[in-house]
């Protein structure tokens, strides 16, 4: 799954999720003609919470062993 991000201004809309980032694509290019032209965007690919959690767990990011005292 995919989410559109776009900025615009002191705006941020998310928008989606879409199956494809071609399908966040098509939708960028009808949004984009109505947003200001120093808006940015981004297409971000979405995780599930258990892939982000195994991520973080293989990175060390959820050892709290680590933290100093």
């Amino acid at each position: 799954m995919y989410l559109l991000t776009i900025r615009d201004g002191l705006q941020t809309r998310f928008i989606g999720p879409y199956d494809s980032p071609k399908q966040a694509a098509d939708q960028l290019d009808q949004l984009l003609p109505h947003c200001g032209e120093r808006a940015s965007w981004q297409i971000h690919q979405l995780e599930s919470p258990s892939a982000a959690a195994a991520i973080a767990q293989a990175a060390g990011c959820g050892d709290s062993s680590a933290v100093a005292a």
